[in-house]
């Protein structure tokens, strides 16, 4: 089984490389092409996965498998919360917002610092570029302090640039653990990648002066597609500059 998938990866491979696939076209289907290398469907399936797995075809439920366009870098600024707009601007994201009143529960509770059952908003961001998923955010704000404007037009560009922005006006203190691992089965499937390609995971904190938790969230970059750039700024004290 092992040689006949990766005779068909490799032939599938080649197809697509050499242009005779090009991007977005849809293959034949998974019955077709296990009859055309007269292997079984479960062999087949498992060829296709090698490909998904290197990021040259994307399956898409209740459509089929489609050669996968090349989807280009963006720039995460880290401490600002932010997409940098001029590489968000060249890749032209679309961004649909989900919003969804549930209360905090389980992790909830300790990452945004409030009671069991404590109303909150959750604001489901995802970003596309054409058809194909980009990056996915999970914003929580709890509920007296979401913005009404949130809830206002999502079309326009204003929500690509913002779709992983800090709240407005900014917060007295922005916390950011990013980690990259495994995307979990549900962000592998909504970000249509296979679940052997590595995600860049940022769970930022933003909180007010008085150390309240404003903002949550929980951000998922697939590892080829975001550079997340990190600034430190060392503070001098006044009596240190004058010795």
């Amino acid at each position: 089984m092992t040689s006949r998938r990766l005779v068909v990866a490799d032939d599938l491979r080649r197809q697509i490389t050499s242009g005779r696939l090009g991007p977005g076209d849809r293959l034949p289907s998974e019955s077709a092409l296990a009859d055309r290398y007269r292997v079984s469907t479960a062999t087949l399936r498992s060829a296709l996965a090698v490909l998904q797995g290197e990021g040259l075809v994307e399956k898409i439920h209740g459509k089929g498998n489609f050669v996968r366009c090349p989807l280009r870098k963006i720039t995460y600024v880290g401490g600002w919360g932010m997409l940098d707009p001029r590489t968000a601007a060249d890749v032209d994201l679309r961004v649909t917002v989900r919003t969804t009143a549930l209360p905090a529960r389980g992790h909830l509770t300790a990452l945004l610092k409030v009671d069991d059952g404590s109303p909150l908003t959750e604001f489901l961001r995802l970003s596309y570029e054409g058809e194909s998923p980009h990056s996915l955010a999970r914003v929580y704000v709890p509920r007296d302090l979401t913005p009404p404007t949130a809830l206002g037009d999502r079309s326009s560009k204003a929500w690509a640039e913002a779709c992983f922005s800090v709240s407005d006006p900014p917060p007295a203190e922005v916390r950011e653990r990013v980690s990259a691992r495994l995307p979990t089965p549900d962000e592998a499937s909504t970000l249509r990648i296979h679940t052997a390609l590595a995600v860049l995971a940022i769970t930022r904190v933003a909180s007010d002066n008085t150390g309240r938790v404003v903002q949550a969230a929980l951000l998922v970059f697939p590892g080829d597609r975001v550079d997340a750039v990190f600034s430190t700024h060392h503070v001098i004290e006044e009596g240190q500059a004058h010795r």
